[in-house]
């Protein structure tokens, strides 16, 4: 849980960290040349959208280009793989999120990079509320509705991909608030937002940035958020805490890491750039409309988060046995 404790610390991290010289020698002239982020998700997605603006935003800062490069494949795993192998040099940054830090090492028997040892992180971009919503003229009106109905006829729920934040929540939930669901995955939240509003399925775990409009328009009945409280844009959807499920708090989030090794006045650096970043004008106005939660978090905190994160989640996938690799 990101508390306001931890953010406090992570400001004031991010304040000193931006006043941090860099090391002297090879690193005095950092960057002399463009930079990279590596993403591994296809173009025009989230993952990819949020990439492209943070890199606009550096760019200038940094006095170099941040040219966004996608390496799709395997679960982003191509696309970490090719950052834990690059130099520690301060020029390749790795966009990050649940999958790549925290889920991976638990779906893949093997994996050609050790998240926990190979990369170090920067710093976070935001947390995405996730939200279990129905069809508008769906006769379940609220999540006691939902499980109530479970015990008649499993219901089907959508998510954008299997082992993505949003199907990982829903069993959480599921397990905790103690009714079954049956899993459809598709390829991305778009296309499971327009399955349920044809009736193809039931239910659909979503993020805020897919289904907040959906939600604002009424085209969908939200029956709870997994957040520890109410969205600002959604402020009549309860939380899942409020109506009797406590420990059933998840997101998606994103964030970026270096390879390990890297000087840390570098990652400094760049964890006070990427802070600005996110801080801008135009992402405040972004993650306002879509409900989007930012945490101004240092390379420490955002690791010591990663840690929570896999406390929780790699005995949950591992419990659930679900493998990407089998």
């Amino acid at each position: 849980m990101l508390t306001r404790r931890g953010l406090a610390r992570g400001a004031l991290g991010l304040g000193a960290a931006s006043l941090a010289p860099l090391a002297a020698g090879a690193q005095g002239a950092w960057p002399d040349r463009p930079l990279r982020m590596i993403v591994g998700y296809p173009p025009g997605g989230p993952s990819d959208l949020f990439a492209r603006l943070i890199a606009a935003q550096m760019g200038p800062r940094l006095g170099h280009n941040v040219v966004v490069e996608n390496r799709v494949g395997g679960g982003a795993v191509v696309a970490s793989e090719a950052a834990a192998r690059s130099p520690a040099d301060g020029y390749t940054l790795l966009h990050v999120d649940n999958g790549i830090l925290v889920y991976n090492p638990a779906l893949y028997a093997r994996l050609p990079y050790d998240p926990d040892r190979d990369l170090a992180g920067v710093g976070f971009i935001g947390r995405f509320p996730l939200f279990l919503v129905v069809r508008a003229d769906s006769p379940v009106r609220d999540l006691a509705g939902y499980v109530a109905a479970s015990k008649a006829r499993a219901p089907t729920y959508g998510s954008p991909a299997v082992a993505s934040p949003h199907h990982l929540a829903m069993e959480m939930l599921r397990r905790r608030a103690g009714f079954e669901a049956t899993h459809v995955p598709y390829r991305g939240g778009p296309a499971a937002m327009q399955d349920l509003l044809a009736g193809t399925v039931d239910s659909v775990m979503i993020d805020c940035a897919t289904g907040t409009a959906f939600i604002r328009d009424g085209k969908v009945r939200a029956l709870c958020v997994l957040s520890e409280a109410r969205s600002p844009t959604s402020p009549e959807v309860p939380t899942a805490r409020e109506l009797g499920v406590p420990n059933a708090v998840a997101h998606g989030w994103q964030g970026v890491s270096v390879p390990a090794g890297t000087p840390a006045p570098v990652i400094s650096r760049l964890s006070a750039e990427l802070t600005r970043a996110v801080a801008s004008e135009e992402m405040a106005a972004r993650f306002t409309t879509l409900g989007i939660e930012r945490a101004d978090l240092s390379p420490a905190d955002f690791a010591a988060f990663v840690g929570r994160e896999n406390a929780e989640w790699r005995p949950l996938i591992r419990e659930l046995g679900i493998r990407l690799d089998s």
